[in-house]
C-alpha cells in the first residue's frame, strides 16, 4: 500500500484534533513564529503556505502582507480551516507540495512549518517550492529536530507513532537539517531552536540566484 495515501489518510483523521494539540504542546512556540514572520514578513508580500493544516498561521500572518494562499494537501485539513473566521487575504486550496500548480516565479514567500520532516520527499518539495519563489524570494521553513528519534531509546516511541500513521520521514539533528536547506539552492539566512513538544528549528532562507 502507498506510503503517501496512509499519510494523508492520518492526516485527514487528525484535522479535528490539529489546533488542540499544537496548543497544548507547541503553543509558547507558535507563539514566538508569529513574531518572528510577523518582522520578516512585508505588507506588499504575496505568501504562499504549504502544509498549513487548518490555517493557523496563515491567519496569524494575515495583516502582515498582501496575500496568503494557504494549501494543505489533506481535503479534511482545508474543510476544517474553512470553517474558521478568516481575513479576506487568506485563501484556502488544496495543493500537493511536490507538485504545485502554480506558474514559476509567482509568491515573494514560501512559508512551509512543521511539515519538511513528515514528507516523504523533502527535496522534491524545495524544487517546488523554488520554482514557484521569485528570485531572492523569502522561504520560513521552521521544522521539528528528530534526529534523537535515530537513539535506540526512541525507537519503541517512533514504533507506535507510526503503527497509528504518523511517520517521521527523516530525522534531522538543527544543524543537519540547515545543510540539507542549503544543500538545496537556499541561503540560510538565520535560524535558532525554540522549546515545543520536539525542538523546533525556526529557519528563514532567500532563493539563490
Amino acid at each position: 500500500m502507498d506510503k503517501r495515501r496512509n499519510n494523508k489518510g492520518f492526516w485527514n483523521r487528525y484535522s479535528k484534533l490539529y489546533d488542540f494539540e499544537t496548543r497544548q504542546f507547541s503553543g509558547k512556540a507558535y507563539s514566538e513564529m508569529y513574531q518572528l514572520m510577523s518582522h520578516s514578513l512585508l505588507p506588499t508580500m504575496t505568501v504562499l503556505e504549504l502544509a498549513t493544516g487548518t490555517g493557523l498561521i496563515a491567519i496569524n500572518i494575515a495583516t502582515h502582507v498582501h496575500s496568503v494562499e494557504a494549501t494543505d494537501f489533506s481535503p479534511k485539513m482545508i474543510a476544517t480551516a474553512k470553517k474558521k473566521k478568516t481575513p479576506n487575504n487568506v485563501h484556502f486550496s488544496i495543493e500537493d507540495a511536490t507538485e504545485l500548480s502554480f506558474e514559476d516565479n509567482t509568491f515573494d514567500a514560501v512559508i512551509i512549518s512543521n511539515a519538511l520532516h513528515i514528507i516523504p520527499n523533502p527535496t522534491k518539495v524545495l524544487m517546488s517550492i523554488s520554482r514557484v519563489l521569485k528570485p531572492r524570494g523569502l522561504l520560513i521553513a521552521p521544522t521539528y529536530s528528530h534526529g534523537h528519534l535515530r537513539d535506540s531509546t526512541w525507537n519503541l516511541t517512533a514504533k507506535i507513532l507510526k503503527l497509528i500513521g504518523f511517520e517521521t520521514y527523516s530525522k534531522w539533528t538543527p544543524n543537519e537539517y540547515v545543510t540539507f536547506i542549503q544543500q538545496n539552492g537556499f541561503l540560510v539566512e538565520r535560524w535558532q531552536v525554540l522549546n515545543a513538544a520536539f525542538p523546533l528549528v525556526y529557519l528563514e532562507a532567500h532563493k539563490s540566484e
